[in-house]
């Protein structure tokens, strides 16, 4: 598609752009300063798999590694880990990547490929309209998991109810290419035969759309805790694959709750 050729190749622009600014600092100028680790874990109820019906509850370690620029205004769980390369407190753009958890061909999905374990690296985009509104974009590149490219846009208005609670919540919407959908979506007429789910060869296009909202508490400046969930309805390839309409659901509600400790250190 070209349109996910050409924000890839935006992207790289900005890897590039970035990197003689970086040198300039000297070998280690850019490592020295203020940085923070999040250290945290989430559990939840989610589907199986992405396009599944069955729900099960699982855990997730929150990792998170950066440097501290200006303070950030507003994050979201949704937000993969990111290093901001610009940051003047209104806009924020830079690096980000996302690890990838495997998916075994077991139970509905007996008889297709596993798909690996692995990640996705690629560049964000932020700002904030209004003082109490963030738009944010990602655009990263599958490595290992899958080959393919991944777009997340999502809007959330925030409001604190007191210093130490904020709900929030938006619209958000996903597109990926089709060597993404081919991995998670696709079936070959091998794995037909051996699965019983119809062949089926998607393209690419717009993965999901749905909506989110949480309830964090800052509990201290360090400790932040959440009560959030999500709703996505699978659109284009997702959805028309044979897979989601035979034996899964369009519909993908996530539930669940995180905890997280930042540490901040000097380097």
């Amino acid at each position: 598609m070209r349109a996910f050729g050409r924000i890839s190749a935006a992207v790289s622009a900005l890897a590039l752009v970035s990197g003689p600014a970086m040198a300039g600092e000297g070998a280690f100028g850019f490592l020295s300063g203020d940085w923070y680790l999040t250290l945290g874990a989430t559990g939840m109820v989610a589907p199986r798999f992405e396009g599944s019906k069955k729900y099960l509850f699982s855990a997730q370690p929150i990792i998170s590694l950066g440097k501290a620029g200006n303070d950030v205004r507003f994050s979201s769980r949704n937000d993969n880990i990111s290093l901001a390369l610009i940051d003047d407190g209104g806009v924020r753009a830079g690096l980000n990547g996302k690890i990838i958890f495997g998916r075994d061909a077991e139970h509905e999905l007996q008889g297709l490929h596993d798909v690996r374990w692995g990640g996705e690296i690629g560049g964000f985009f932020e700002f904030y309209p209004t003082d109490w509104m963030r738009a944010r974009a990602e655009v990263r590149h599958g490595i290992r998991a899958h080959s393919g490219i991944v777009a997340d846009i999502a809007v959330d208005a925030f409001h604190d109810v007191t210093p130490e609670i904020r709900i929030s919540g938006g619209p958000r919407v996903s597109f990926a290419s089709n060597d993404y959908f081919d991995t998670y979506y696709g079936v070959s007429a091998q794995e037909a035969a051996a699965s019983g789910i119809s062949q089926y060869n998607p393209g690419g296009g717009m993965r999901s759309a749905g909506v989110g909202g949480a309830v964090t508490w800052k509990a201290t400046d360090n400790v932040t805790a959440s009560l959030f969930t999500e709703y996505s309805r699978l659109m284009g390839p997702a959805a028309d694959s044979t897979i989601v309409k035979e034996r899964g659901s369009r519909d993908q509600l996530t539930v669940g709750v995180s905890t997280s400790y930042r540490f901040d250190f000097n380097l």
